[in-house]
């Protein structure tokens, strides 16, 4: 497992009990096949939100699978859970088998190019419980994760997630800090990130 050496910034670091980090939990084979499958065979939607008194487009695709019991609310809205795709059924099993943890559903972000992006936020919703755990595999453009600390923001870190790759939140990494991915000047090609996480009524 990768070290988070990767995030020592001006003689502190970033506290590496909130993360776990592999960098090819993924095969190139594995994560070319699943990076494919899910371009093709996801029902991708924009969704929209209300900022300063209007609506805009969020600027990503998305998408939700998971268990019959696992709903999800967003700004009051209720989204549509699409039953589990056997890859996507089999990735959550070996994630939850080798960091020994449970999820009943996951979100598809897929990152169209260099201008799509998602704005500094913490995963707190009620749905999900207090400090979770989220599972996030990353495949096809690299792209730069940021965090930064709620009380402080001149504590910033970034670590590169590469196509393949599995980053694992934790403890209280949502209380104490948020997280992004900026847009870029560099033009880049399509990125989709899976967030396997545990919610609504499969919650102890």
């Amino acid at each position: 497992m990768d070290q988070l050496s990767l995030f020592e910034n001006e003689g502190y670091n970033f506290p590496e009990e909130l993360l776990d980090f592999e960098a090819d939990f993924l095969t190139q084979q594995e994560a070319d096949r699943l990076f494919n499958l899910l371009l093709e065979e996801v029902p991708w939607q924009q969704t929209s939100k209300k900022m300063y008194d209007r609506m805009v487009l969020t600027p990503r695709l998305t998408a939700w699978y998971g268990d019959k019991k696992a709903s999800y609310r967003l700004a009051g809205k209720a989204i549509v859970t699409n039953q589990w795709l056997e890859p996507l059924a089999a990735l959550k099993r070996r994630i939850e088998q080798q960091f020994n943890c449970t999820f009943n559903s996951v979100l598809l972000n897929l990152y169209r190019d260099n201008n799509d992006s998602v704005a500094w936020h913490r995963d707190r919703e009620s749905e999900l419980g207090n400090r979770p755990v989220i599972g996030s595999v990353s495949l096809g453009q690299a792209r730069f994760f940021d965090f930064r600390k709620v009380n402080d923001h001149s504590k910033k870190y970034s670590l590169l997630l590469k196509h393949g790759s599995l980053l694992l939140m934790k403890g209280n990494l949502q209380e104490t800090w948020e997280h992004r991915i900026a847009k870029s000047a560099k033009k880049m090609q399509a990125r989709i990130n899976l967030t396997f996480r545990l919610i609504g009524e499969g919650k102890e």
